[in-house]
């Protein structure tokens, strides 16, 4: 089992039902100045062989804060269209790993929104991504 603690104040887990984030994670939310900043802290699970924090669970944290910061005020779902990465560094098990996305333009199916995770100041992947809004189809009969 996970522990549901969050590693910092102010935070909170973001979709506590999400079987697949919880498991992965968890990660633990927060909004700050308007910036979507989730936090993990990194465990030997969360790394690959090579005691690196995986880039697959880094891929998976940066699209969550990148659709978060693109949800803003649209109640519909989302979904990644694009999203290119750049593995800059390595993070590693006991560091508190974070993630931020940031909304860059908004159109009225598509989101473009950048994003990055850190350990500090040190940056270890650079995204931006794509995102397109889904309406929701209603039973007519």
């Amino acid at each position: 089992m996970n522990d549901t603690s969050p590693p910092l104040d102010g935070y909170t887990i973001y979709d506590p039902i999400d079987p697949y984030e919880n498991h992965a994670g968890p990660f633990f939310w927060k909004e700050e100045n308007g910036v979507q900043k989730f936090a993990l802290q990194a465990e030997a699970r969360h790394c690959n062989r090579h005691e690196i924090v995986h880039g697959g669970l880094m891929m998976t944290m940066i699209d969550l804060a990148m659709v978060v910061a693109a949800k803003e005020n649209w109640e519909e779902q989302l979904v990644t269209v694009s999203l290119n990465s750049e593995f800059i560094d390595a993070g590693r098990a006991g560091e508190l790993v974070e993630a931020e996305g940031e909304l860059v333009k908004r159109t009225g199916s598509m989101a473009f929104v950048r994003g990055r995770v850190h350990v500090g100041d040190r940056t270890l992947l650079a995204s931006s991504a794509v995102l397109k809004r889904l309406r929701m189809k209603t039973n007519s009969g």
